[in-house]
């Protein structure tokens, strides 16, 4: 007998989540963001190997940024993000590992594809300034019309590309 698998209602979740934005620039005046978190971690790291590097970036970042990368907040919100995430799986008994891919898929191409495409959507962050989250929800949050063009040109890129690969999922 197979139990079906409850979520919250996406309705209140996207609710609670504009509340969340709403929050947290109300609160830091700064919106969320995964990008950035994941861009200071790079330069921490890079800090900590190499204190003396000579890479530009590295020069700009540091001119502009006295403290540690290490001490911004967005760090601290993807360290909340993944233990409220192991926690919720905790409660509701979902914390298992597993690689989701269709019938047509191996679970190794479905793993290199997801590398893949983090990559490619890691470095399109970058060039659009902005995660999702950052660039789409916070940017229309605000009423900033690059965050309303970012968000329909993912989502109408997802919607263009979704016939292509739909046959590896059905």
């Amino acid at each position: 007998m197979n139990e079906e698998t409850k979520y919250m209602n996406p309705y209140l979740a996207g609710f609670l989540l504009g509340l969340l934005i709403v929050l947290a620039i109300y609160l830091n005046g700064d919106g969320l963001g995964a990008s950035g978190a994941v861009k200071n971690t790079v330069i921490g790291t890079i800090q900590a190997v190499a204190p003396h590097s000579q890479i530009p970036y590295m020069k700009s970042y540091n001119a502009t940024h006295p403290d540690s990368p290490w001490k911004t907040w967005l760090i601290w919100e993807i360290i909340g993000l993944i233990i409220g995430a192991f926690v919720s799986g905790l409660i509701h008994n979902r914390n298992k590992f597993v690689i989701e891919h269709g019938p047509r898929i191996s679970s190794k191409t479905r793993l290199v594809a997801a590398v893949i495409g983090g990559m490619l959507f890691g470095i399109g962050s970058q060039f659009g300034r902005g995660c999702t989250s950052g660039a789409g929800l916070d940017g229309m949050a605000v009423f900033s019309v690059a965050g309303f063009l970012v968000t329909f040109v993912i989502f109408g890129t997802g919607y263009i590309l979704a016939p292509f690969f739909k046959k590896l999922w059905l």
